[in-house]
């Protein structure tokens, strides 16, 4: 087992301030072993149910109430998305005072799960997005073998990259014929896997719904709906634009990662390291590793990242939006980072406080005003934010 320690920490200082605080993230991201780690740090009675047992499943079935309301201390809830409606007894039992329990509910995220949670505890839930293992977790000097083999703890435990991408091409599948339908989402998985190995190959770029549905053969609204449920099920990020207040015609559309850079090698068919150096793909694939790698460390919403580019060439990887600062991050699989002709533009025409570039090389320097090279091997020493 690997010590989650940050985010051991986090969701016991949320669960002092939240009566019912969800875990999210796509099966086998490690939620039920944070659970564990998160319930021997509670302390007191800790009770576990687990909705894909049979016997958990029926004991709420007919009360929810009863079978809950008589538990005390900390109470885990999982795969949760199953029985939706179970947050509308959450609802009662949070509002009891004395409060008697709380409740730490797992489950991969679902636009089911989220309104009928949004409709029952508004005030009363917070949700943590649980990502892969981080840098910070596993050690900076494996670095290389997280980028190939991802986050999944599965396939970071691996006895080999072979069996590591074993594992990830069963994910893959697993996750189209069993996780999808489980939420709900009656789309054939054929069409799914083709529109995700596609997505793999655009990874890192643009959005551009016309040009996937004409190799699709649908409409837009169709391709938009496969892009939507692949996103709700947090396997797929939407980085949206930033729009500044400026002359120059800006893009508008949202760039699109794969969130796991596995997943995304295992749809490529990249295994091996000489594979993926030598890849088309391997710059996308190594700014969409360490954009994840950023935006897990600080902890950043959806609302505060995004990305900035105008119509003349000028762009930004990552804009962080904190309150009044803004904060802008280049990645570059270099090691020999420089000030580009974007940066300055984007330090001039978007009021940045500073540009991080990220890069592979060992040392982190100062590059210039303003300017910071971070090496990615010291994210969690030299990143500073």
């Amino acid at each position: 087992m690997i010590p989650r320690t940050q985010h051991v920490a986090t969701l016991l200082e949320r669960l002092r301030a939240f009566p019912v605080v969800g875990i999210l993230g796509p099966r086998q991201i490690g939620k039920t072993t944070l659970a564990q780690q998160v319930a021997l740090g509670y302390g007191g009675s800790t009770h576990r149910l687990d909705l894909e047992r049979p016997a958990d499943l029926n004991r709420l079935t007919e009360d929810p109430e009863l079978v809950l309301g008589e538990l005390r201390g900390l109470v885990v809830i999982d795969e949760v998305q199953r029985r939706p409606d179970l947050f509308a007894t959450l609802r009662v039992l949070a509002d009891r005072r004395p409060r008697r329990a709380r409740f730490l509910v797992l489950g991969s995220a679902s636009p089911d799960l989220l309104r009928q949670s949004s409709e029952s505890l508004a005030g009363r839930i917070h949700y943590y997005r649980l990502g892969g293992l981080g840098l910070g977790e596993i050690g900076h000097d494996r670095l290389a073998r997280r980028w190939l083999r991802g986050g999944f703890p599965e396939a970071w435990l691996a006895r080999s990259n072979p069996a590591g991408f074993l594992w990830l091409e069963s994910f893959v599948q697993t996750f189209l014929e069993r996780d999808l339908p489980s939420l709900g989402i009656r789309v054939p998985g054929p069409a799914l896997r083709r529109f995700w190995t596609m997505l793999a190959h655009w990874h890192g770029q643009v959005w551009n719904s016309s040009e996937f549905a004409r190799s699709f053969g649908v409409a837009d609204t169709t391709i938009r709906r496969y892009l939507d449920i692949l996103t709700g099920a947090l396997v797929v990020r939407q980085l949206q634009p930033w729009h500044a207040n400026i002359a120059k015609r800006q893009v508008k559309a949202p760039k699109v990662y794969l969130r796991d850079s596995g997943v995304l090698h295992a749809l490529l068919g990249i295994d091996s390291m000489q594979s993926l150096n030598s890849h088309p793909k391997s710059g996308a694939s190594w700014e969409g590793f360490l954009l994840e790698e950023i935006i897990d460390r600080l902890r950043l919403e959806d609302g505060q990242v995004h990305f900035w580019a105008t119509h003349t060439g000028a762009e930004l990887d990552l804009l962080i939006a904190r309150g009044q600062r803004r904060i802008g991050i280049e990645i570059k699989r270099t090691t020999a980072p420089r000030v580009t002709p974007s940066i300055r533009s984007a330090l001039r025409d978007l009021a940045l406080s500073e540009v991080i570039v990220v890069h592979a090389g060992h040392e982190s320097f100062r590059l210039g005003a303003k300017v910071r090279g971070v090496s990615a091997a010291r994210l969690d020493a030299d990143l500073g934010l």
